[in-house]
């Protein structure tokens, strides 16, 4: 038999790309002679409805669709995944539909509850070993906890979270009951480091329950702020069979192979591992590129706008942009790809050019970059911008804000009848310079019809080092989920692995907001604290939830710093984290990129106001 499973790019309700996606995946299978093909998880509607799935009609109408679904269905067996109401409430399902007609819905057993995940909000869990009915149009079928014997395969399923319950998952019953097939449709979030773990479980679950397992995860950035992967692994026995490489600019991505399904007969081949890099820095790249391009086309907007101040993180959001364009035109070739993101009407005036060249006429028209600069703003930062746009062929613009801060500062020196002093009014000092960078890159971002991109850094959101309605201000920040230990590294490698000459300004410099008097030498680290340090305290304080003395505690005998410093930094870090709750509230929509993030609307959680750890803190003082 010949066994696949499809990556679909799918979008939240958006019917007619989602059904035809999936009937070009279905078609292509079918021209592949695929005997059984495995679709991602709740591919129909998308998997980020969110609150949509607490209405009656978005489940209404996905199972309204499966029967036209079924008509593509002739001479293949097809697995999709779709929500599906039964007695008021709302389950999420796997419709198997074989030659054209429908067999039945397996309900998911297990919900996801933990990081970004809040399925049970929505959903609930149907209980295994059991099986009941469901009405589609004029029919009724079986419903629950079923499996399917399709020519020589015996087919079970585990929905994606199923898969990674360890002692009671769905596969234990399954090889009692003698499946030698497992599909596992998924909608499986990226996270740097997770395709490792993925590619792990779907190995041993092979081997530990001697089958063939398809997994088939969705893929883009479906709903703003979930990017998926696209993965697609065949394993059997222990071994890979067959697998895609991840974060695909293709609406869809179909891997198959042909094996004997028999447990019992099983001969082996040679498999030749694709080009699809699992260190940080690529992934980051990759992953983040697929976000932008995605959130470029479905959000129809024109390009994007930055405020590149030629430090490290708006020099990333603009790398990462070049870089998406790149991709673009390298996968989908420079016609389709301005047709994806809605500029084909210009093409006439590029199609003559060619390689880098054309590369950055693309990115002449999609990327729009201003340095906005004030009396404080160096030499250094002002060359780290325009070498970087010249490279990359970003639209450049250079305009000073003295005046509107020197106005602003002005009329608030005449209310409180006296003047502003860097000694007593430091931080109100610095906050309007951003502030006053704000109002005319949104004019421009409104002018061009862009996105505007915000440059936070999750280091920045954990200790609230931003300035809210300025530096924060944007409709999308892309990498405020990775810290600025890690920015810093990328940047670097950037430079090497893609070639970027120009970053060796901003790699030279020291970060730094470039908002107090240049003699005074301001850098983030001098006002924070080492970003390595804040790196280590957050995994421990926000990401593991620990108290400020175990965090201490733990890093005391790693002698990252001296033991007092240390503890002053343990100690800053969580009063800065309580008091700015608040504008980690106000964040832009951020993409997930690692196995955390600060993201209130995804990931973590805090109140806006709190005891602030006031009894913790003096416990990890009298230490």
């Amino acid at each position: 038999m010949k066994i696949g499973g499809a990556a679909l790019n799918q979008t939240p309700i958006d019917w007619e790309n989602n059904l035809k996606n999936i009937e070009k995946a279905i078609g292509e299978a079918r021209s592949q002679k695929v005997d059984i093909l495995c679709l991602p998880e709740l591919c129909l509607t998308g998997y980020g409805c969110e609150d949509l799935f607490l209405s009656q009609w978005v489940p209404a109408k996905a199972i309204s669709l499966i029967e036209d679904v079924a008509t593509w269905c002739q001479d293949i067996c097809v697995v999709l995944g779709l929500p599906v109401l039964l007695e008021e409430k709302l389950y999420n399902c796997a419709c198997t539909i074989e030659n054209g007609e429908i067999k039945g819905f397996y309900a998911k057993q297990y919900l996801a509850n933990d990081g970004v995940h809040y399925e049970p909000r929505w959903f609930t869990p149907w209980k295994h070993g059991e099986v009941s009915e469901v009405t589609v149009g004029a029919k009724t079928y079986p419903f629950g906890d079923l499996t399917f014997h399709i020519q020589e395969a015996h087919i079970g399923f585990e929905i994606c979270e199923d898969a990674w319950r360890e002692n009671d998952r769905p596969a234990c019953r399954l090889f009692e009951k003698g499946v030698n097939l497992i599909l596992n449709p998924s909608a499986s979030h990226f996270a740097m480091g997770k395709s490792q773990d993925r590619e792990k479980l779907v190995l041993e679950s092979s081997a530990a329950f001697h089958c063939t397992y398809v997994y088939a995860n969705l893929l883009g950035n479906e709903a703003g702020r979930m990017i998926f992967d696209g993965e697609v692994l065949i394993a059997r026995e222990g071994m890979v069979l067959e697998r895609n490489r991840r974060n695909s600019f293709a609406a869809f991505n179909l891997v198959a192979v042909e094996l004997d399904i028999s447990r019992d007969v099983f001969n082996p081949r040679d498999y030749h591992p694709i080009d699809d890099p699992k260190d940080a820095e690529s992934e980051l790249l990759y992953a983040a590129t697929l976000g932008l391009f995605d959130y470029l086309r479905k959000s129809k907007s024109r390009g994007f706008t930055l405020s590149l101040s030629g430090g490290a993180d708006s020099t990333c959001c603009a790398v990462l942009v070049a870089e998406t364009i790149k991709r673009g035109v390298k996968e989908l070739g420079a016609r389709a790809f301005m047709r994806q993101v809605g500029r084909e009407d210009e093409w006439e005036g590029i199609k003559h050019l060619e390689g880098e060249e054309l590369c950055k006429a693309l990115t002449g028209k999609l990327l729009i970059c201003a340095y906005q600069a004030t009396q404080n703003s160096s030499r250094e930062t002002l060359q780290a911008a325009k070498c970087l746009t010249s490279e990359i062929g970003a639209e450049f613009h250079i305009w000073n804000i003295d005046e509107e801060v020197a106005s602003y500062s002005g009329k608030i020196e005449k209310a409180l009848a006296r003047p502003l002093q860097w000694e007593t009014d430091d931080i109100a000092m610095q906050n309007i310079q951003a502030r006053a960078r704000s109002p005319i890159i949104w004019m421009l971002a409104n002018l061009k019809q862009c996105i505007l991109l915000t440059t936070s850094n999750r280091s920045e959101g954990d200790v609230g080092y931003a300035t809210m309605d300025g530096d924060t201000s944007g409709s999308l920040a892309p990498i405020a989920a990775v810290s600025k230990h890690f920015i810093i590294q990328w940047l670097k490698w950037a430079q090497l692995a893609l070639g970027y000459q120009s970053l060796q300004h901003v790699n030279a410099l020291n970060p730094s907001a470039e908002l107090r008097p240049l003699d005074q030498q301001q850098t983030d680290e001098d006002d924070l604290m080492p970003y390595f340090i804040m790196l280590e305290i957050e995994k421990l304080a926000i990401r593991n939830h620990l108290p400020p003395v175990e965090v201490f505690q733990r890093l005391k005998p790693r002698k990252l710093e001296n033991h007092q410093l240390l503890k002053q930094h343990v100690l800053k870090f969580y009063r800065m984290w309580s008091r700015n709750q608040w504008k980690r509230e106000r964040t832009a929509p951020a993409f997930h990129l690692d196995d955390f993030n600060i993201d209130p609307r995804t990931w973590c959680r805090f109140p806006i106001l709190s005891g602030g750890f006031e009894a913790e803190l003096i416990e990890l003082e009298n230490l």
